[in-house]
């Protein structure tokens, strides 16, 4: 079933609305992270305050990012500037990683130091805050999402959705150290750290990969075999290309027709088929090149009566 589009100036106003939420409440809970660990010397809050800096950092990225990344092509970017996305994606991936390892060394030395977490009510009251402000900015986030598809708005909610979680292995951790179980304040922030490297890894390894023109997936892909195929007027297919940056997909793509076709009618099959396979995803740029059938290579091709 073809996506409906959404029109430019509607999805640039709801991923800016988007972006500006998230460096908002991700700013906020840095300045409350930062107060209640100076108050507590918790470890787990420590790793949420670390949590909390890099989603700064990367609301931060995805805010100037999105906005470059919408700009229409122009004479030095023939494509668009999608790819503005994956490269901070990338930045935001080898942050993560830094911070992870200094966080994991400094729940190292606290468990092996034996200090205590102090203040465990402040604590716990600044846990279940993040809590909540960041289930609504996740709400607007859907929102968002549903009107306009964005990549990169969907990695935001993903990470901030993970924060909530986070949050309560930090309202736990406070919990059981208050209990007299002081291991699980250094324990718990050792395994935020592994968390945190493990998804700082897939960032980076989408973002390369996304980088490095990797094709659509093979769902999408064979939805364009078969929306071709199903065009009158063309036999065949073959060297299907495609790939993706930011929000635009690229599709590039030989089609087969028959050797008797004027100009003409062959100009409009191919018109026809750009037309169908960009009604199926938001935004796509199609380019279709017209080959004869009887130059084709059989073997080489795909073609109706073999899909």
């Amino acid at each position: 079933m073809a996506v409906s589009k959404t029109p430019q100036r509607d999805y640039a106003a709801w991923v800016k609305l988007a972006t500006r939420a998230s460096v908002t409440v991700a700013m906020l809970l840095i300045v409350v992270k930062a107060t209640a660990w100076l108050l507590t010397d918790s470890a787990s809050m420590l790793a949420s305050l670390t949590d909390s800096m890099l989603d700064g950092v990367a609301s931060l990225f995805t805010f100037f990012a999105v906005r470059y990344a919408i700009l229409p092509a122009d004479e030095e970017h023939r494509f668009g500037h999608g790819k503005a996305e994956s490269l901070a994606a990338l930045v935001q991936s080898a942050l993560i990683t830094g911070s992870a390892m200094l966080l994991a060394v400094h729940s190292f030395q606290q468990f092996y130091s034996g200090s205590e977490v102090q203040r465990h009510a402040i604590g716990m009251y600044v846990s279940v805050f993040a809590i909540v402000v960041t289930l609504a900015l996740v709400l607007l986030q859907r929102i968002v999402m549903r009107h306009t598809k964005s990549q990169a708005i969907a990695a935001d909610a993903l990470h901030f959705r993970s924060d909530i979680l986070l949050n309560v292995s930090v309202l736990t951790a406070i919990y059981l150290t208050s209990q007299g179980i002081q291991w699980a304040d250094s324990v718990f922030a050792m395994l935020i750290a592994a968390y945190l490297a493990f998804g700082a890894i897939r960032i980076g390894w989408e973002a390369f990969q996304s980088l490095m023109d990797r094709e659509l997936p093979d769902s999408e892909r064979l939805l364009i075999i078969d929306t071709l195929l199903n065009t009158p007027g063309i036999d065949g297919i073959h060297k299907l290309r495609t790939r993706s940056a930011g929000q635009t997909r690229f599709v590039q793509c030989h089609i087969e027709l028959n050797d008797g076709l004027s100009l003409e009618q062959a100009h409009d099959i191919t018109h026809e088929a750009e037309g169908r396979v960009e009604a199926l995803f938001p935004e796509t740029d199609v380019f279709l090149h017209m080959d004869p059938q009887s130059i084709v290579d059989p073997t080489n091709s795909i073609r109706k009566s073999n899909p």
